[in-house]
Formats: structure tokens, sequence, C-alpha cells
């Protein structure tokens, strides 16, 4: 049975909607890149990632974002996995979909986005030892995952086109 739409409007207010994100290991010559932006004044490292944007995607975003973040064109190569995390600081719960991408061409002119300080090539150590300046623990797991060998096909998160609803 068919709800009315003023109480499908409701039911929609009602629905907890985690943050989707994606992430990029992109890893050359035993370092990673990494970014390093200023998050609320606080300076913080980070895959490049950010959110799912309509319309895009999930690797799409992850294209999309490690570009805007670092000026850097890269390919996927793997879908690593996906991780949650809720975010007692931030007050959200953060659904991550982390792939694995070789850098393909770096644009070094492009403006980087907005609280982006610079992007990194950093060995495994060395982000360790950033502790607290990680921008969550996703961070670590992911590169965990990496580590530990997580590749899967990309077809895993492959989308299906819009073909109209009923």
């Amino acid at each position: 049975m068919a709800m009315p739409p003023s109480s499908l409007d409701t039911a929609n207010e009602t629905i907890w909607r985690p943050h989707v994100t994606v992430a990029c290991v992109v890893h050359e010559h035993g370092r990673f890149l990494m970014v390093e932006e200023d998050v609320r004044g606080q300076v913080l490292f980070n895959q490049p990632a950010g959110h799912l944007e309509p319309g895009e995607s999930l690797l799409q975003a992850a294209c999309r974002e490690t570009l805007e973040e670092t000026g850097w064109e890269v390919e996927p190569q793997a879908f690593i996995g996906v991780r949650q995390y809720d975010s007692a600081q931030h007050g959200s719960h953060i659904v991550r979909f982390a792939f694995a991408a070789k850098p393909l061409r770096h644009h070094s002119h492009r403006p980087l986005d907005h609280g982006v300080l610079c992007a990194h090539w950093l060995e495994y150590p060395q982000i360790a030892q950033l502790g607290e300046r990680l921008r969550s623990p996703l961070v670590l797991a992911t590169l965990d995952d990496w580590l530990a060998g997580g590749r899967w096909p990309l077809s895993l998160v492959g989308g299906i086109e819009h073909r109209g609803e009923r």
C-alpha cells in the first residue's frame, strides 16, 4: 500500500543517513600519497578522500577527490574495502569506500581544494608516527588493509544506471 506524499516526507526525515566517503591509496616507490589539511584549525593528514556527490559513482568520486586534493590524476586498480567509523569528535557516522589507485599525471600548477595545505609522498612508518595528527583511525586501517593485500575487483562496487523508478 502506497503512503500519501506527506507521510513519505515525514518518514524520510527519520531515516538515518551516514556520510558516504571515498579514499584512494596511491602507492609508488615505497611511498603513499597523503594530504596535509587544515581541519577546523587543526593540521591533519589523510589519504586523498572526500564525500560522494550526487550523480557520481564511487570510482568517479575517488578520482575527483584525489585530483582536487593532490593535483594527481589516478587510475583505480582495485577495491580495498569498506569501513565504518562513528566519529564522536565530529558527531557523524562515516561509511568509507577505499580504492587502490595508480598515479598517472601530476598537475603541479593546479590549485588544491580549500583547506588542503600540501600533498606529500610518505613512507608507512612516517604516516604511523603522525598518531593524533591523522584525520581518523580510518587512515591507518585503510593502509593496513592495503598492506595486508586487500585488493578486490572494482566490479564489486559497480553502479546501476538509472532507468526509471517504480
